[in-house]
């Protein structure tokens, strides 16, 4: 069980830093459009500039979707969930994980064989840009790890939950101005 914790906290710590990080793409995403729109007006447009904000999407959600997990941010059906005890709760969150898991596993094996492809075969897009699609499928692959990792840190917290083992404390998001210094995580 101790392994199960020291798993717990390294996940949660490795993706709660990653998801702060991630957050701050939103500027730079701000930035390339804020760039496509003055380009536009301004100067010739810019080619790449609406398919590398797509890029940096893509790395928000990717890097970004383990600490929406681990924060609880995640979508979820609070019909009969919210009237259920700890416990029950924790068989329900072990029970669907699984599911998490499965797919994330699937998603995995498609995402290494494209990525490969990609690398393979200097995979570029069809746009007028042309960029290379390798980095953007690896940043996928990472992110489909990252939330692999933090799907088995969930279902671990469900498994100590389940047999009354002290449960290692979340990562919580200081939000100045609060009064609390920390937010609901």
């Amino acid at each position: 069980m101790k392994l199960l914790s020291g798993y717990i906290r390294l996940v949660d710590r490795l993706n709660f830093r990653l998801g702060r990080i991630a957050m701050y793409l939103l500027f730079a995403i701000m930035a390339i459009l804020f760039w496509s729109s003055v380009s536009k007006t301004l100067f010739r447009p810019s080619l790449w500039t609406l398919e590398m904000a797509q890029f940096m999407m893509v790395a928000y959600y990717m890097i970004g979707g383990p600490y929406s997990i681990q924060l609880g941010s995640n979508v979820r059906m609070d019909l009969m969930y919210r009237k259920l005890d700890p416990r029950q709760k924790a068989w329900m969150d072990g029970f669907t994980v699984l599911f998490l898991i499965t797919y994330l596993g699937f998603l995995l094996y498609g995402g290494i064989n494209s990525t490969i492809y990609a690398l393979q075969f200097s995979e570029r897009s069809y746009s007028a840009w042309q960029p290379y699609m390798w980095p953007v499928k690896l940043v996928m692959v990472i992110g489909i790890i990252l939330m692999l990792l933090q799907s088995l840190a969930e279902l671990a917290r469900d498994i100590l939950n389940l047999r009354n083992h002290p449960l290692p404390p979340r990562p919580s998001p200081r939000i100045s101005g609060s009064g609390s210094g920390q937010g609901e995580g």
